[in-house]
């Protein structure tokens, strides 16, 4: 039988502070229930002595000391899980949000899930085709890895995060995928986008959708991640399925994590984010990987924007160490109507070498990669030195390179976010624009392939 304390002596913001506990722990879940029923849920975020300081997930408001009870139930936060959870929506706490019935469990799950061996991690080695050119051709994500997508205030990566979630595919044919997505903090319209977007395409079907609102309590905020990832362990490695795991905006998980912090008095770090704000941030994206005799996997995409466009921030700065590169979208891109404006030079999938070639994707597509940010490169060199001097100061060779940097633009990375493209086409359309420029300069380009697909046509 759980023992109720009645020994609650003090309530701050969304904390409270019980007396005289005995055999509590730290992550333990507790009710606190009122004479008129009404019941509030917490969880444990310190033990001193026979102290417990509890996090209230829904607020204090409305909470009398003097007849509520605590009662600590002796587990952490549990996700239930079974495959129906698939084509399901649920609340940043689990709860079904779509009215339909509760998930029978299979298995339940503490959410903080269980650290991987470093030893029994596999590599991470297999494409993963999201349908868009600026991603599977020049910065490929591969099974198993973490990329996060990092955008600022106003740019489309709403958008963004819904087309890789409809697209997204392995191309092996008997294996399965799924999708986990966690919108973290997001507004009323923004759910209803995504929602209404995966069940207008038949999406939903494959995917496991948590949308915590930016009215939720942070405690909510906090734990949505952490319940996506729980569903993820269980499709991929209890039902062998390949799991792509979306966590869209990661800065707003941070500041829920500030907000706490503050309100635990906790001595701030950087621009007033804890100190362990790069442990909490590993303790999620390390939740990623593929397991030695586990078909399943995790791939991760996290999206966050950046406070002010600036890269330094710490949520940007901390995640770029943690994770194996970066997707940036580029204010100056979308400008110009560039849809998705993801911006290629600084842009970077450290894994990329491994998910493609010969039986991966295409033997051609590593050096077409190449030369394309190459050329681009040279190209917007071209563009800014005959913005500053005039088009004829440059080459004729120069122009060819100005000229292909628009079109690369126009074509290559602006697809709109309702087409998909298959990788064989995204290399077809790489080769077409390199057939602007002058044969002698592709020089990064094998001769073996330029005699196959450049002279080909």
């Amino acid at each position: 039988m759980l023992k109720e304390y009645k020994t609650i002596k003090e309530v701050v913001g969304p904390l409270m502070l019980v007396d005289e506990v005995s055999g509590v722990k730290y992550d333990e879940l507790v009710e606190i229930r009122q004479n008129d029923g009404t019941l509030k849920h917490g969880k444990v975020l310190e033990i001193d002595g026979d102290k417990a300081l509890v996090q209230l997930f829904e607020g204090s408001s409305g909470l009398k000391i003097s007849e509520a009870r605590a009662k600590f139930l002796g587990k952490g936060i549990e996700l239930n899980c079974s495959e129906d959870m698939l084509g399901r929506v649920f609340d940043g706490m689990g709860r079904p949000k779509d009215g339909g019935v509760a998930i029978i469990p299979e298995k339940r799950f503490n959410v903080n899930g269980q650290p991987i061996n470093p030893v029994a991690r596999n590599y991470p080695d297999e494409f993963i085709e999201t349908g868009i050119s600026s991603i599977d051709g020049l910065n490929t994500l591969v099974r198993g890895q973490k990329l996060p997508v990092f955008s600022a205030s106003g740019l489309p990566h709403s958008a963004l995060a819904a087309q890789i979630a409809r697209q997204a595919r392995v191309l092996s044919e008997d294996s399965k995928f799924a999708v986990v997505f966690a919108a973290i903090g997001i507004t009323f319209e923004e759910a209803d986008f995504f929602i209404s977007d995966f069940r207008r395409t038949g999406a939903i079907e494959r995917t496991v959708l948590f949308v915590n609102l930016a009215n939720d309590p942070a405690i909510e905020r906090i734990s949505t991640p952490r319940m996506a990832l729980t569903a993820a362990e269980y499709l991929a490695f209890v039902k062998g399925m390949h799991v792509l795991v979306i966590l869209t905006d990661i800065t707003n998980y941070a500041e829920a994590l500030r907000e706490v912090s503050a309100a635990r008095k906790e001595i701030p770090g950087r621009r007033g984010y804890p100190g362990y704000l790069y442990t909490d941030l590993a303790s999620l994206y390390e939740r990623a990987g593929r397991i030695h005799g586990s078909e399943g996997s995790i791939t991760q995409i996290p999206i966050l924007t950046m406070p002010e466009d600036d890269k330094t921030h710490p949520i940007p700065d901390l995640t770029g160490y943690i994770t194996e590169g970066q997707i940036i979208l580029s204010r100056e891109l979308h400008k110009k109507g560039i849809t998705p404006p993801v911006d290629v030079l600084p842009s970077l999938s450290r894994l990329k070498d491994k998910g493609i070639g010969a039986g991966k994707t295409r033997k051609d597509h590593a050096d077409t990669m190449n030369q394309l940010f190459a050329a681009y490169a040279r190209g917007k060199e071209a563009k800014e030195l005959s913005a500053i001097l005039g088009e004829a100061a440059l080459t004729e060779t120069d122009l060819k390179f100005a000229k292909f940097a628009d079109e690369f633009e126009k074509k290559y990375v602006s697809q709109g976010f309702n087409k998909r493209r298959t990788i064989s086409e995204t290399i077809e359309l790489g080769w077409d624009l390199l057939r602007m420029l002058p044969r002698h300069e592709l020089k990064r380009i094998r001769e073996p392939y330029l005699k196959e697909f450049y002279d080909k046509h």
